[in-house]
This record gives structure tokens, sequence and C-alpha cells, in this order.
């Protein structure tokens, strides 16, 4: 897809081969049901974000895509796709931020594909953001979006990725080369059999008071007792 708008969004995801996602899940949910969770995961992360005005649209895929998935979306949401490269997710960021800012996007953001219960409205902030860089905290101690303004900020070296210091890791090295930073409202990862409960909840509440982020993941959960 030609490049359409000043801005991109990203999702990175998972390519949805069984066994292969969401694997500290199991053996609270079996692993064909644990795969089935996360296509709804991918399919609520990609309506919320083909929502958004004005930017375009891609998805990062890791390792490969070879379940098919990414083959059917549907060609209305005009979403791209791209196998993400490097060796750790710092690596990969950095590259998609370095691949996205030379074919001329002024502003890119990342978000994952655990959080199908993100608002909207948080993403929409984050593009509305003036500072170098927007991060959205998750309660875990990471972060669940990052965007960044004009230009690449080494931000990744260094890092150690999946523990509960990289928000805070990452605060420090923009601090100390004084990239000036949006902090977005902290939201949650769905990782762990309490997250997945939790995450049961809440969109039975959402969907109560009239939010629609989370409807693919929310019906599917309806169907499993736990």
């Amino acid at each position: 897809m030609a490049k359409q708008n000043k801005n991109a969004l990203i999702v990175f995801a998972r390519d949805p081969v069984i066994g292969e996602v969401k694997t500290r899940l199991n053996p609270f949910l079996d692993l064909q049901t644990t795969c089935e969770l996360y296509t709804c995961f991918l399919s609520d992360s990609l309506d919320t974000v083909s929502a958004v005005e004005s930017v375009d649209c891609f998805v990062g895929i890791y390792p490969s895509s070879v379940s098919g998935y990414f083959e059917q979306l549907d060609t209305s949401l005009s979403i791209s796709t791209f196998v993400q490269e490097g060796k750790d997710l710092g690596e990969r960021m950095k590259s998609t931020f370095s691949a996205r800012f030379a074919e001329g996007y002024e502003q890119v953001v990342i978000i994952g594909a655990d959080s199908p219960s993100l608002p909207l409205a948080y993403i929409r902030q984050a593009f509305g953001s003036k500072q170098d860089v927007v991060l959205g905290p998750s309660v875990d101690g990471g972060y669940y979006l990052i965007g960044m303004r004009g230009k690449l900020i080494n931000l990744f070296d260094g890092i150690t990725w999946g523990g509960d210091t990289v928000l805070e890791a990452t605060r420090c090295k923009l601090k100390s080369n004084g990239v000036s930073l949006e902090l977005l409202p902290v939201w949650y990862d769905v990782d762990r059999s309490d997250d997945l409960i939790f995450l049961k909840t809440h969109l039975e509440l959402m969907v109560a008071v009239g939010h629609k982020e989370g409807a693919a993941t929310q019906k599917f959960l309806s169907t499993l007792s736990f």
C-alpha cells in the first residue's frame, strides 16, 4: 500500500500458530484455545487501529507469516503487513521506526496485540502528542504503546526486555538524553491467567456501558468457564 498519510500506526503481533502464542496462559488454557483467543486479540487490535483517523496502518508480524491469518485480512481494513526484523524486541522496534521514518512518516506509533481492551482514545491521544516520545505505561512495568515524532531516538539498547523495569529504564534513558516525553494513562497487557480473569470481567463491564473495544475477545471469553 502506498503512503497516504503523514503518520503511521503499527501493531506488533505474533503469527497465530498453535503453541507459539501467549504460552504463559498454558496450562490454564489448552494450546488450541489459547491460539483461538489470540486471534480474537488480533481482531480487536486491528479493528481499533483501523478506527484511528488519518494514519497508515501496518501489522509487524513475528517471527514469520506461515499461519495464513494475515493473508486473509479483510481488505477494507487497509492494513499493510511486514515481517519484523531483529534479534530481540528492541532491535525489532528500532528497525521498524527506522523503516517508517525512511519512508517519510512524521510520527510513528507502535502498539502490541496483548491489550484487546485498549481504548481508542489513548491511541488518538498519542498522535496528538507534541513531545519527542510518547509512552503508554503498563501495570507490569513495561509499556503498551510507544511513539516517536520526526526522528529515530535510540531507546532500545541495553534494555532487559520482558522484565518489570522496561518503562523505568526507558524513562531514565530519555531523561539523560534530554528527550521530551508524554505519558499516557496506565493500561494493562494480558500475559498470565490472572490477567485473563481480570480481562473477562473488565470486558463484560465495558460492554455493559457501551464500549466497543474488545468485542471479539469478550464474545469468545463468554464461551469459556473459569
